[in-house]
């Protein structure tokens, strides 16, 4: 069961309208990396835990701050776009420089939206489920959040660089500390399952499961050997289940493959003699 609270989370308000920077915001909205996909992947993250229950309260917790997230994303593009100057748009044909700032303007946001906020990204694109994670497996699904909070970060931080407005950059300096707690968070989780279930994914040490001779071989596919110098090349594996071994010229050992024609009602291409 949720509750709606009136007052936001917090404060979100600028100093004045900008409906370019209204489109631009989009993108940490409805984006593969915005709030709406985090609050999705959260939530559903949750409500199919079948692990610790703290995991689940820990999930349902983030993922309902989210949902305030979205609140308060959608209410600063409301109101950057509050008196979208149409008056201007009128007259762009007559000022080249007006016609040069409203061309960056997203023309659903007043023609669909009614100058409100939508779930799109940042040109358009519609919000999809496919931008979200949610397996069943806590390890493989947190690593994804501690993704999904890192590349979201980075799009607020390039955000912020992109407007002078106080109002908004006080917004996203919220935005960004909570997805520094949030990166942490993830990181954290990780690491405690870790400790438990061990660094590969899914947690099994059945080794008949794998061709143990490649598990920790690193294969030099490109040209120039300077991946040799990587900790991934040599040493102790980060899994502590074996030694990293650096492999120059790596050696086909698959067959070439010849595939059997097709039964004639595939219609594919006749076999030349």
């Amino acid at each position: 069961m949720f509750f709606h609270v009136k007052e936001l989370q917090y404060k979100a308000k600028p100093t004045q309208p900008d409906p370019v920077y209204a489109k631009k915001l989009q993108e940490v909205l409805g984006g593969q990396y915005g709030e709406i996909s985090v609050m999705m992947q959260y939530l559903f993250q949750g409500w199919n835990c079948r692990g610790e229950q703290k995991y689940r309260d820990m999930l349902l917790d983030i993922g309902t701050e989210e949902i305030g997230h979205v609140e308060m994303l959608a209410t600063m593009i409301a109101q950057l776009l509050d008196k979208a100057p149409v008056e201007e748009q009128e007259q762009a044909a007559q000022d080249p420089v007006i016609k040069s700032i409203m061309g960056g303007m997203n023309p659903q946001h007043a023609i669909v939206n009614g100058l409100g906020a939508s779930p799109n990204d940042s040109t358009g694109y519609p919000w999809t489920a496919r931008y979200t994670i949610s397996s069943g497996n806590l390890l493989a699904d947190f690593r994804a959040n501690l993704n999904a909070e890192t590349q979201g970060r980075l799009q607020v931080v390039r955000l912020y660089e992109m407007t002078d407005d106080p109002g908004v950059r006080d917004m996203l300096s919220f935005l960004i500390a909570r997805d520094t707690m949030h990166q942490n968070q993830w990181a954290a989780a990780i690491e405690e399952l870790q400790e438990k279930e061990g660094f590969v994914v899914p947690s099994t040490f059945n080794k008949e499961y794998e061709k143990q001779e490649v598990s920790h071989q690193f294969l030099d596919f490109s040209k120039g050997t300077e991946s040799k110098e990587g900790r991934w090349a040599s040493g102790p594996s980060i899994d502590g289940q074996g030694e990293f071994s650096y492999i120059e010229e790596p050696k086909a050992t698959g067959q070439a493959p010849i595939l059997k024609p097709a039964p004639g009602y595939i219609h594919g291409t006749p076999k030349t003699n």
